[in-house]
């Protein structure tokens, strides 16, 4: 049984000025797992004072000296990699094999490309008589989901550290575990007092207050688009910078040739990573409509390959988070069905033997069209639908043609094609033949968002800029 009833604020592990805490399950097992305290507006108060008084001496170390402070958390993120990699299996379910494994993995990629980018970063550009001067925006409250706890942490936290920013985390009730560990690191690495705080609680209160704060600079959300939007609002009397990356229902492109049935098995079952629940997830898969039949069988097998049980057993796929997330993507089920698409696989109710935890059929539909609502919304869920297309032009119109417009994916051999449907597919990040790069900017189009995340991208975010005018003399 965790306990975790402290809050981290100017360097000090300290009681909330309310005690007010919550039980936590497991859910995989429904059990309760833990208990966490929840913070009230004055810890938020308390711990926005500690980040600005911190920012003033933050924001004028050097290069040098952010950077001793980075790889000081690097070698403490190692030692405490597999405690967080637990963490993540107890509190959202994921496999012991991708927590300990690409969960972890992220973070630590994270880490060192703040490193790196930072090592390259001129914080002054002389562009004729006018010196561009790059300076941190100041205090930043990062508001971050339970789905890949340690990833969305660690891309908001590292780059606004190494810019010279101050922030103020608060993580996901259902991610409790991780963001206590990973604030451990922090204070096992000797950050300065008050350029890390950590606040638990609801984000209903602790969002609201940071996002409306006046002494809060910016505001970094991950999330649904609702939480962005209220975000969004109540960050508006303050004319505070916002940067919100959202929800998806990214597309897939499957092209016509060769490696057709592989690249399907390899869409379906690619998809149902971490049950589905990534916001990135390419979850309408376009086929050419004349080789639907054989993208059936194909997504068949590859969903008979997906095994799911007890995260801490070799299963590849665990529960999903919550009750309220099962309750849910049962829904979206029973919609697909009723709505007409082919049930190739899965289906509603729990996989047989599993009696209890919030474990979800990886689920697959064919024959749908982009009109349903499975194909609309963001289920969040192992659940996928296959939707035939005519021809590129078609294919790209049906990706193109949602609210959403965050990832996507095209699978083919002639890569040539494959770059020219990439440009023309209307999101932020496409990926060809499954490519993968910590230096590629991350974020959406449309509701998906606004801001990019990842590499040097995300690093400017965390900046404003300056121009001195007549910095160096006219030329005579």
């Amino acid at each position: 049984m965790r306990e975790y009833l402290q809050f981290y604020i100017d360097g000090q592990w300290v009681d909330p000025i309310e005690m007010t805490a919550t039980e936590t399950i497991n859910p995989a097992t429904e059990a309760v797992s833990g208990k966490i305290a929840l913070g009230t507006k004055a810890d938020v108060d308390r711990a926005v004072a500690a980040a600005k008084k911190a920012f003033a001496s933050w924001s004028q170390t050097t290069k040098e000296e952010r950077l001793a402070l980075l790889e000081r958390i690097q070698a403490e993120y190692e030692k405490r990699q597999s405690d967080l990699g637990a963490a993540i299996t107890e509190e959202m379910g994921a496999p012991q094999a991708l927590a300990q494994g690409f969960h972890c993995a992220l973070g630590a990629g994270h880490l060192g490309t703040a490193i790196d980018v930072l090592k390259n970063f001129d914080f002054e550009e002389l562009k004729g008589q006018t010196m561009v001067r790059y300076e941190p925006v100041g205090v930043c409250a990062m508001i971050t989901p339970w789905n890949w706890p340690v990833n969305q942490i660690a891309v908001k936290v590292f780059p606004a550290i190494a810019a010279g920013c101050t922030v103020v985390l608060k993580p996901s009730q259902e991610a409790h575990f991780s963001a206590q560990i990973f604030t451990e690191i922090m204070d096992a690495a000797g950050v300065p007092a008050g350029v890390f705080n950590l606040v638990q609680g609801k984000g209903s209160v602790i969002g609201t207050e940071l996002s409306r704060h006046p002494d809060v600079d910016m505001v970094s959300i991950t999330g649904s688009e609702g939480a962005g939007i209220e975000v969004a609002r109540n960050a508006a009397d303050t004319v505070k910078r916002v940067t919100q990356e959202l929800g998806g229902k990214s597309a897939l492109i499957v092209l016509d040739d060769e490696q057709f049935a592989e690249n399907v098995g390899k869409g379906v079952a690619g998809m149902m990573m971490n049950s589905g629940q990534t916001c990135s997830a390419t979850t309408r898969l376009l086929v050419p409509k004349a080789r639907m039949a054989e993208a059936i069988e194909a997504g068949k097998a590859a969903i008979a390959g997906v095994t799911v049980g007890d995260p801490n057993g070799e299963f590849s796929m665990g529960p999903v988070v919550s009750k309220a997330q099962f309750n849910s993507i049962q829904q979206y089920i029973e919609k697909g069905i009723e709505e007409g698409a082919t049930l190739v696989a899965g289906g509603t109710g729990r996989p047989e033997g599993l009696d209890k935890g919030w474990y979800v059929k990886p689920t697959l539909f064919a024959n749908a069209t982009n009109e349903m609502t499975i194909a609309r919304e963001e289920i969040f869920g192992p659940v996928q639908v296959i939707i035939g297309y005519d021809d590129l032009d078609d294919a790209i119109r049906i990706a193109n043609d949602s609210e959403y417009g965050l990832a996507g994916g095209v699978y083919g051999a002639d890569l040539k094609t494959c770059q020219n449907v990439a440009r023309r597919m209307r999101t932020g990040w496409v990926s060809i033949n499954d490519g993968f790069d910590f230096n590629c900017p991350f974020g959406g189009y449309k509701k998906s968002g606004n801001g990019r995340e990842w590499g040097e991208f995300g690093f400017h975010e965390y900046l404003e800029i300056k121009g001195m005018l007549g910095f160096v003399p006219a030329a005579e």
